[in-house]
């Protein structure tokens, strides 16, 4: 067996004297050039837990002021925000809400003052109307159309192409627990338009 020899040492000992000595180099100039970077990641990290913290107070004040109030009765009252330069109040009331009669109409179990109920009102946009103090069937019946279009403005592009002409109506319907005459209208109806 023939083996290059090159002034007396085999020829694949200076590949791996050269990775070697790369290797260490590197690891060198990483040490030595890395340094600076660990107090700007520590400042960074001070940085964004300072600010974590200013938001989290931020939303314990918010929801303190969104928390309900009592007046001198016993019904809680939660003012809603305003949208359309209306400002809406909504009490807390109780109505006669028969789950088994909606049930046999639509054929699925149905929870009081589920929005969804609404054709043409899916999860995301019953979060844009919770997010606007309106969560009944009886506040969204009291909602005029201009106000369910600043809700879904609110929820960006995506949902200005609904059309709300009939969630007012609809939701008087399940507010007033006319589940039959809603179903009817309901399979009359194009996507709630």
């Amino acid at each position: 067996m023939n083996i290059l020899v090159i002034s007396g040492v085999p020829c694949w000992i200076i590949p791996i004297l050269v990775g070697l000595i790369s290797a260490i180099l590197g690891y060198l100039l990483g040490r030595l050039l890395g340094k600076g970077e660990d107090k700007t990641n520590t400042v960074n990290v001070d940085v964004y837990k300072n600010r974590i913290s200013k938001l989290e107070s931020d939303l314990a004040a918010c929801k303190e002021s969104k928390a309900p109030t009592f007046t001198g009765g016993n019904s809680p009252v939660t003012t809603a925000s305003s949208f359309a330069g209306a400002s809406v109040v909504e009490k807390n009331t109780t109505s006669t809400f028969d789950a088994a009669l909606a049930k046999s109409v639509f054929g699925k179990k149905i929870k009081q003052d589920d929005l969804t109920v609404v054709e043409g009102i899916g999860p995301k946009i019953k979060e844009l109307f919770h997010n606007h103090e309106v969560t009944t069937w009886a506040a969204l019946a009291d909602c005029s159309v201009e106000k369910c279009l600043e809700v879904l403005k609110s929820g960006g592009k995506r949902f200005e192409i609904h059309k709300p002409g009939t969630w007012p109506k609809q939701a008087r319907f399940a507010a007033l627990g006319q589940w039959q005459e809603l179903k009817d209208w309901q399979d009359k109806l194009d996507g709630g338009k």
